[in-house]
């Protein structure tokens, strides 16, 4: 049975839901006489999709969304006032209510689209998915009994639909949104579900209704603004494919949370928040609970002070809901404990003081009543015997709340040194005319016009014309510790040029113009890689959240070992949804760009030395390798099944390494030589899924896919340029080849240039025991005897034929790699030993690169120890010469004096122990 003083109360409280118990007579009734309003129900998604049931048209939708959520909120609110539910339960209860009519609204929009225009498909075929993000209050599980609903639409990739009527990926979401928007927030006779505000979408008002996932990405990078930083911490995936909802989230945390304490938020916090007391003052908004003096914004901002300020540091202060964050702020020592349990008790009564005014009749208000009517319901909502009584705890929670609000923000200095070049580099950035004698004055020597032509072409850039004041501000107060740390460098003006290129690249992004003004930590380490290479400026600039990674004090010190790479891939990726390809293909390109900067300034620091830069260079090309091979498998394997050996066992796939790859000496800008291979004993057999195709062809989009992932161009650029020319018949040739027919062209068909290749091949992702059978096959191959003036010949006229077409000739210059007794020349010379002998002693075949073949060589006694040791000797000169001017964009061509010994030693080895009797 009801209890009646509860019904009284609910009553007199809410209008509104007095409203539905009388429209709705016949459910209120039984509601209250089964104690519905007492016990938890099944999901509201449940009760919803139940309630939605068989309805096919537009008009009864609408009508039974409405029924459906009108009864909800008087359920919620029956629980609320008669004190069944905590404030985490009423504020649940309304968001899943919102999460689910948006998904029930989308769901049904969604089949009328695709009845009319088929369904949207992503450039391969997959389906393209819609996911929603849920801003602010929605986005917290926190919404209020009449609140807005903040949505951003999305979807997973560009497209178009596969219907006869087709549309573009990008009409057809943007339809989907409008549509379902509408379906929520139109009013009628029975009220409205969700008004449904977009405008916090990307580029807000002008901006597309949905946008792919690539898109949102490259905005928030972009174009993304402080505030929609701020945004963006309350956001959650709450609809449609949450899965690729979140993959966007967790791409986007690199902009919501900086990896240093950003203490410019707190300045940035304090200027939004004054812009919204002024604007409550104008509208007098004293008694706003949300907005005025202590009120629940307050509360808010404290909290997302130390979420914006540590949470790039601390991954439990990245939660989008108030009171766990609130909680572990005051666990964790960031407040005093009781200050922290004072707000959240402050938080409860105003959230709940906020529902009570708000049930009252379904309006979106936050300003405590006035008249003497809804004063009273006031009180009724809240349980209290009279309005002063329900107004006195509220008052001392908003008074408690403004004073730790304006502890927390008030105006403190800044700590920062005073660098002793404050007055030379403004001077320099105010008057062109006096700052060449300003800069030549703190050491710049010859470079000073170089300098002061970069600071003048930064000041008239576009850009800068596009800069708030505070940017500049923040700009001006950078420059000169940056300038200062440049002119400690061993060439100043270059480290300076090349600082301010990045500087350039990211003057629309404030954080990291704070970034390296209040680190200096980070600012060193800025100035000291560019100082040390175009190349990495150059990185730098064009992937600006890379310079989070400048806080490490570490960067230059540690670099991860093979494990450690392929167990971090693996985390990151574990994170995204399974079929999420843009996600993953991003992931790609800034795990590469990300570990290539962190083993980049450990070599530049030295304390990497040049095989092991190439090492883990490799091993972070193998790692990107295994997890695209794994995401590209998995995903034709949900489309097509498993491709299937006679006797039920998995069919195998393996991918070598050729050229420096193979023999793990990759350089930074180094593509991958790969070739794939197969091995199924029935390959024009089906595979096992819904939509088979032959394993063949199976294996051949696998291929296909791998280069895709690896090779597309994004915003983020390419993980790696792939080349498949080594593969057998080169470009004619198939992409995946199945093992015996690679195994027949490597016996039967293959060149001795492709022999020679062959030396530096080796599997590095694959199945283990056809990886075992392709190095069965390399030893097979490579240690067959061979005639030895065919072999002699035939190497010297391949390099002859690459000297001629490849070497680069220049006055008083040499080719370090091509010319004659250059690099090249040195590897030819090996390979031709190595093919020459290998029928006689396997352990010269047992590795990939030109270091140990040249100690297998000596150790089986055919080079005496000072020829490898003279070979080695070049080798290694040439190699960190090269490696050298690759970090700085240069040529490969040395002044003729240089490496005159090397060279003079490699070219009488060659004809020593290539041209033989053939001189």
């Amino acid at each position: 049975m009801p209890d009646a003083d509860l019904k009284t109360r609910v009553l007199a409280a809410s209008p509104f839901v007095a409203g539905v118990f009388r429209r709705q007579a016949d459910w209120a009734d039984a509601a209250w006489s089964n104690g519905e309003f007492e016990r938890s129900l099944a999901s509201v998604a449940e009760r919803l999709t139940a309630a939605l049931d068989g309805i096919r048209d537009e008009a009864a939708l609408i009508r039974a969304l409405r029924v459906f959520r009108n009864r909800e909120l008087a359920r919620i609110a029956v629980r609320d006032i008669g004190g069944q539910a905590g404030l985490d339960e009423t504020l649940g209860d309304l968001s899943a209510l919102a999460d689910a009519a948006i998904d029930a609204a989308m769901a049904f929009v969604a089949a009328g689209l695709q009845a009319r225009h088929g369904q949207p498909r992503e450039a391969d075929s997959t389906l393209a998915k819609p996911f929603v993000l849920g801003m602010g209050k929605l986005g917290g599980r926190e919404l209020n009994f009449s609140s807005d609903i903040d949505l951003i639409f999305g979807y997973t990739a560009n497209g178009e639909t596969d219907g006869a009527r087709g549309l573009s990926n990008e009409e057809y979401f943007a339809k989907l949104a409008r549509d379902t928007s509408r379906l929520l927030a139109t009013p009628t006779e029975d009220g409205f579900v969700f008004r449904v505000d977009t405008l916090l979408r990307p580029f807000g008002s002008v901006g597309p209704l949905a946008a792919s996932t690539s898109a949102m990405e490259d905005y928030y990078q972009t174009h993304g603004r402080e505030w929609e930083r701020y945004a963006m911490v309350k956001a959650r995936a709450c609809a449609g494919d949450r899965a690729a909802g979140q993959a966007l989230l967790d791409h986007l945390r690199p902009f919501v949370y900086r990896r240093y304490l950003d203490y410019g938020a707190i300045n940035s916090l304090r200027d939004l928040k004054g812009l919204i007391d002024r604007d409550a003052q104008a509208k007098g908004a004293a008694d706003n609970l949300k907005l005025g003096p202590g009120g629940i914004r307050e509360v808010e901002f404290i909290v997302q002070l130390f979420q914006l300020t540590r949470g790039g540091q601390d991954s439990r202060l990245r939660d989008a809901r108030l009171r766990p964050v609130l909680r572990y702020i005051g666990n964790s020592g960031l407040l005093p404990a009781d200050t922290a349990q004072a707000l959240d008790d402050a938080y409860v009564r105003l959230r709940r003081a906020e529902n009570a005014v708000q049930l009252h009749g379904d309006l979106q208000t936050h300003s405590l009543p006035t008249d003497a009517a809804t004063c009273a319901a006031f009180a009724a909502a809240l349980g209290a015997v009279d309005y002063e009584a329900a107004l006195a705890p509220i008052r001392a929670a908003r008074e408690f709340v403004r004073a730790e609000f304006e502890r927390l923000f008030a105006e403190t200095p800044t700590p920062a040194a005073t660098p002793a070049f404050s007055a030379g580099a403004n001077e320099a950035w105010d008057a062109e005319a006096e700052s060449e004698a300003a800069l030549k004055a703190r050491g710049y020597g010859e470079g000073t016009a170089l300098v002061a032509k970069a600071l003048a072409d930064l000041r008239l850039s576009r850009q800068m014309r596009t800069l708030s004041d505070a940017a500049q501000g923040r700009l001006r107060s950078l420059l000169p510790l940056l300038l200062d740390e440049a002119a400690g460098q061993p060439d100043p003006a270059t480290a300076a040029v090349r600082a301010l290129e990045v500087i350039a690249a990211i003057l629309g992004r404030s954080p990291y113009l704070i970034l390296l003004r209040d680190s200096a930590v980070a600012r060193a380490q800025l100035v000291r890689l560019c100082a040390a290479s175009p190349w990495l400026t150059a990185l730098l600039a064009r992937t600006p959240a890379l310079l989070d990674a400048l806080l490490d004090p570490q960067l230059a010190a540690e670099t991860p070992t093979r494990a450690q790479l392929h167990e971090e891939l693996g985390t990151r990726f574990e994170r995204l949804a399974a079929d999420d390809v843009e996600a993953q293909m991003e992931l790609l390109r800034r795990y590469r760009q990300e570990m290539t900067l962190r083993i980049a300034a450990c070599d530049l620091s030295g304390s990497l030395p040049l095989v092991q830069v190439s090492d883990r260079l490799s091993w972070l090309a193998e790692a990107i390798l295994e997890r695209t091979v794994a995401a590209a498998r998995a995903q034709l394997a949900d489309a097509h099944g498993e491709p299937k050996n006679a006797d039920g066992s998995a069919a195998a796939f393996a991918i070598l390494g050729y050229g420096k790859f193979g023999s793990i000496e990759l350089g930074y800008g180094s593509d991958l030589d790969l070739v794939f291979v197969f091995d199924c004993d029935q390959p024009d057999a089906q595979t096992t899924g819904t939509k088979p195709i032959s394993n063949a062809q199976f294996f051949a989009r696998l291929g296909q896919r791998i280069v895709h992932y690896l090779a597309t161009h994004t915003p983020a650029g390419r993980a790696y340029e792939v080349d498949l020319q080594l593969r057998p018949s080169g470009n004619s040739g198939m992409v995946v080849s199945g093992l015996s027919s690679f195994a027949r062209y490597q016996r039967d068909s293959a060149w001795t240039w492709e022999h020679q290749a062959f030396l530096r091949a080796r599997t590095v992702v694959g199945d283990p025991a056809l990886c075992e059978a392709i190095a069965a096959l390399r030893r097979e191959v490579l240690m067959r005897v061979r005639e030895v003036e065919t072999l002699r010949r035939e190497v010297v006229d391949m390099r002859g034929k690459m000297r001629a077409s490849l070497e680069k000739r220049s006055a008083g210059k040499w080719d370090v790699k091509q010319a004659e007794g250059g690099l090249i020349d040195a590897e030819f010379l090996t390979q031709f030993l190595v093919l020459r002998d290998a029928h006689a002693q396997a352990s010269l075949v047992e590795y990939t690169d030109n270091w140990r073949q040249l100690e297998a060589l000596a150790d089986a006694h055919r080079i005496s120890l000072d020829q490898k040791d003279a070979l080695l000797r070049a080798t290694r000169a040439y190699r960190g010469w090269l490696h050298r001017r690759a970090l700085q964009q240069a040529d490969g061509l040395a002044d003729q004096a240089d490496f005159a010994g090397e060279r003079a030693a490699v070219a009488a080895l060659w004809r020593e122990l290539v041209l033989g009797d053939v001189m």
